[in-house]
């Protein structure tokens, strides 16, 4: 067996995860990164990305934003596209200029692996059979495999950010955890095209036929999504089928259709709020998809996870620069200010754009007065641009400046 020990072992290579070590590492924390996955696997692994600007500004302040400054796609705004018309929000006119960058989470990813390994920073690919043990104490032992090596890391403390299936939140006793679900009667059925642009923006279409989304990867490969229903199967919808129900959600009073091409990838994206409250037990913290998902109707998730990685580093700089514990009390506290502020926006905007199934008639009239609200409004379209763009990390800013001196 292979003993090594460190002073936060992190479990996931995800966002939130990465970040973590990487800023941690920079203010002279040892870490150690598990992941279950392979570099590749989590390199390749396509997955949406729309950057809120408080991401946008600590990735650069970092010095991990080159990549995503030349290749990602600068949104200054979006539509909201329903009755057969085509709104546009401002989103820099109403933020004071403000935006968000289109930037696939897979490509974030990558940035942090090379930036992690090029720090110096130890990650474990294919870590299999991860169990957590202590976690209570004041040492904390995490024991897992790599290939045929069997290994245990002692450490100071424990970073959960492995997911939503991840053995992190299981370490914490089911009577201890507090937990709230939302489940939606409908998901997302998503679709990679070979196609030029349809817009040069976003456009969340609602539609009595229900809502679609239509975005945008590469300026060859599209992504689109439709309401569909959670059980369906991707098998059952032709390529002819899945461009006829978009073109239907679309559909509008100036002839505008979207730009058609080869269907390379389908899949279904389930629909949930959940929030763990109880993000942190002993020398446990959790981060990430570990402690909450939201639909992705807000663009939410990952910029969620980021924040926590923000507010967790603060508290363990703050610990062993200092002797501070005082940010660690108070981690889940700090971090679900946000976060319940991400669920709700995406829970709200999730009934915005979606009729359900079964619902009582009057909700869709209720549905389009909202919209019909925002696009007239500026009170209303500002407080749906304000919470598109992101709210501040708590201490992102004086993050990139302790970093930077």
């Amino acid at each position: 067996m292979t003993l090594q020990s460190t002073q936060v072992c992190i479990i996931g290579a995800g966002p939130a995860g990465l970040l973590l070590a990487f800023i941690l590492k920079r203010n002279g924390i040892d870490c150690i990164i598990i992941e279950r996955q392979s570099r590749e696997a989590l390199e390749k692994t396509i997955k949406a990305g729309v950057l809120e600007h408080p991401t946008v500004e600590l990735l650069k302040d970092l010095g991990l934003g080159e990549r995503m400054m030349r290749d990602g796609a600068i949104h200054h705004g979006f539509e909201l596209a329903f009755g057969g018309q085509r709104h546009r929000i401002d989103l820099t006119q109403l933020t004071d200029g403000k935006f968000i960058i289109v930037y696939p989470q897979h490509e974030v990813i990558k940035d942090l692996i090379a930036a992690n390994l090029e720090s110096g920073i130890q990650i474990l690919f294919e870590a299999k059979d991860v169990t957590l043990h202590g976690v209570a104490t004041t040492n904390p032992i995490l024991r897992l495999k790599t290939g045929d090596e069997d290994r245990e890391i002692a450490a100071d403390f424990i970073a959960g950010c492995d997911g939503f299936h991840g053995p992190s939140r299981q370490a914490i006793p089911p009577d201890r955890r507090m937990e709230y679900t939302r489940t939606y009667p409908c998901g997302w059925f998503g679709i990679l095209c070979e196609a030029a642009p349809s817009s040069d923006e976003l456009i969340y279409a609602q539609s009595d036929d229900g809502f679609a989304l239509i975005s945008t990867r590469t300026p060859s490969v599209q992504r689109m999504y439709f309401q569909c229903d959670p059980d369906d199967d991707v098998s059952h919808w032709s390529d002819n089928q899945i461009w006829d129900e978009l073109q239907k959600r679309v559909r509008n009073n100036s002839g505008w259709r979207l730009k058609e091409g080869k269907i390379i990838q389908k899949n279904i994206v389930a629909m949930r709020n959940y929030v763990c409250e109880t993000m942190q037990y002993g020398r446990l913290f959790l981060a990430g998809d570990s402690a909450h998902i939201v639909p992705p109707t807000g663009a939410k998730g990952l910029n969620l996870a980021v924040g926590d990685a923000v507010v967790l580093s603060r508290a363990l700089i703050g610990f062993y620069k200092n002797g501070d514990e005082t940010r660690l009390i108070n981690y889940s506290e700090t971090a679900l200010n946000r976060i319940w502020r991400g669920e709700q926006f995406s829970s709200w905007m999730t009934d915005l754009l979606h009729d359900f199934k079964d619902e009582d008639p009057i909700n869709r009239r209720f549905r389009r007065s909202q919209l019909e609200l925002i696009v007239s409004s500026r009170a209303a379209s500002t407080m749906l641009a304000e919470n598109y763009v992101g709210l501040p990390f708590a201490a992102a800013e004086q993050i990139g400046k302790e970093l930077q001196s």
